[in-house]
């Protein structure tokens, strides 16, 4: 604690012992009744000559350095029994504000002092390598009027500094021989602290409330020589519940929020800068795990050959593709499982969460290829062992993989109905085309009843699901979001679900493959001998290696 001494206690302030002389300037005028002669103001703020800051050395036992808000700047390294007085030569009396003790160097300390009481406005920052025998100023391109309240040094770069003043946040790349505006979104009004907390640069503002700066990695890997095409390596993501404004921010979205505070990104925060993309390239990053298998693809243009509808899976993001530094967020989701289009179904069509593990990010623009790892750390509010994160991310892959086969299979099915009640209609009305016309609409009743087995095409609305009864895939997507969870894993009621589903599904898939793979066929030989047409058929997907 400080007081004009420095008292220390070592039963939580039972009681306490002087550990040093006086280290202010005690000059005696300044002392006694404050707001004399006309009013007493005498509350216990107005108390001159005393420690306005104490540091403890991260580094050494025993070191502590003390600032008095008269000017004076002292340091111990035996832990209170010697001190020397290491002011800054000609440093008029002032305010020592703040002092910061380099997370790299046992001797370099930073401080920023304050004159504004003196109607002194300027800023005023220092710097020492050796303990404080030396110092030099460090407060080059912050403007007069600015004057300075803290000072802080990044743990994760060294010579990246942090200066808070009276008109807002300043940025030093050189350890302080230069600084520039670090404003942002930032109120501009008086920094009083800042704090750098695992990877977060904390601001306390007077009036403005505390504000964050989410994630430093972009800071600490900053460099003016980088390459027009590069990825920053994004800081460690956590698998946690909830979401954020800043997982998908809107254009106008300026990180603040007019009646809460914003939590941070719930996913892996990619940074990564372009060159001027154009028009006819197309930007798309891959995301694979450790073992290469690929996880998800966004591209920075929009697929026009998918739409959306209500109940069906939303709309894939896109990609931002400026000229400069652009932000992504993944969610830590696998890909979007595929619809039915105009099919409403009431459940989620995202991919589970990935599990814990390295993440290769790989940025594709025309021959050009840039990549960067990510991390997913486990969300600590659950005790997940890596055999229980596998088993749920090998369950989830497989039913949401065969999820998408199904509508593939539902959509290419649709897609040959369409084309033979199309050429059915066109069919002359004759002998010669009587045969294959009965074949024709044999084959289309069989199509559109797998149809109905696999999809409800009358649902449109949320309260069609009750009127309606649900088919298969609606059934199978329920499973799938019934088992999807924040807390990963596969209880035994989805087991048991799936263990009824799939000898349903297996039917199904010998009907539709029986259809598109036989029955077509066989009537476009009959169709081609009449010299007409063929009906096309799309092939579903096969299932991927999921280990």
């Amino acid at each position: 604690h400080g007081a004009q001494r420095l008292l220390r206690t070592t039963d939580l302030g039972k009681t306490w012992t002087a550990v040093s002389p006086d280290l202010t300037r005690n000059e005696r005028a300044k002392q006694g009744t404050p707001g004399g002669p006309y009013t007493n103001e005498a509350v216990g703020a107005e108390n001159y000559g005393t420690l306005a800051y104490v540091a403890e050395s991260p580094h050494e036992r025993g070191v502590i350095w003390t600032g008095s808000d008269d000017g004076l700047v002292h340091v111990t390294r035996d832990g209170g029994r010697t001190w020397t007085n290491v002011t800054p030569k000609g440093l008029a009396e002032c305010l020592v504000n703040a002092i910061e003790l380099s997370p790299f160097d046992k001797g370099t300390a930073y401080i920023a002092t304050t004159r504004y009481k003196f109607n002194d406005h300027a800023p005023g920052l220092y710097k020492t390598t050796d303990y404080g025998a030396t110092w030099t100023r460090i407060d080059r391109g912050i403007p007069p009027g600015a004057f300075t309240r803290v000072v802080r040094e990044d743990d994760g770069r060294r010579d990246l500094l942090f200066a808070g003043t009276e008109q807002g946040l300043y940025l030093s790349w050189n350890g302080g021989r230069d600084w520039m505006p670090f404003q942002r979104n930032l109120p501009r009004a008086p920094i009083t602290d800042l704090k750098v907390h695992q990877g977060n640069l904390i601001a306390a503002t007077s009036g403005r409330g505390l504000w964050v700066l989410d994630d430093l990695a972009v800071l600490r890997q900053h460099r003016d020589d980088l390459p027009a095409l590069h990825a920053y390596r994004p800081s460690p993501a956590m698998l946690v519940n909830g979401g954020s404004e800043l997982d998908d921010p809107d254009d106008d979205f300026t990180g603040a929020h007019p009646l809460r505070g914003v939590n941070p990104a719930t996913g892996v925060v990619l940074y990564y800068r372009l060159p001027a993309v154009q028009k006819t390239d197309t930007l798309v990053l891959e995301i694979a795990d450790a073992t290469g298998r690929p996880i998800r693809t966004f591209r920075s243009t929009k697929d026009t050959t998918v739409g959306t509808w209500d109940g069906g899976p939303p709309a894939e993001r896109v990609l931002p593709a400026a000229a400069g530094l652009n932000r992504f967020v993944w969610d830590l989701r696998h890909a979007t499982m595929a619809g039915v289009p105009g099919v409403y179904i009431e459940g989620s069509y995202r991919g589970h969460k990935v599990p814990p593990g390295r993440y290769r990010l790989t940025l594709r623009l025309g021959a050009a290829t840039v990549s960067t790892e990510a991390e997913v750390r486990a969300n600590p509010q659950y005790a997940t062992d890596a055999a229980t994160y596998a088993e749920y991310d090998r369950f989830m892959a497989q039913v949401e993989g065969e999820l998408t086969r199904m509508h593939e299979a539902v959509n290419a099915a649709h897609a040959a109905r369409g084309e033979l009640a199309a050429l059915l209609a066109g069919l002359p009305a004759d002998a010669r085309h009587a045969e294959v016309r009965r074949e024709g609409e044999a084959l289309l009743a069989k199509l559109t009843a797998w149809d109905g087995d696999m999809v409800s095409r009358k649902t449109r609305a949320y309260d069609d699901t009750e009127n309606f009864p649900q088919k298969f895939t609606a059934n199978w997507l329920f499973l799938v979001n019934a088992t999807e969870s924040d807390l990963p894993r596969v209880n035994q009621p989805s087991r048991e679900r799936l263990a009824e589903l799939e000898p349903e599904w297996a039917q199904l898939k010998a009907r539709v493959d029986a259809l598109l793979d036989a029955e077509v066929p066989a009537l476009n030989r009959r169709l081609y001998e009449l010299g007409i047409g063929a009906i096309r058929t799309r092939k579903p997907s096969t299932p991927p290696n999921i280990g």
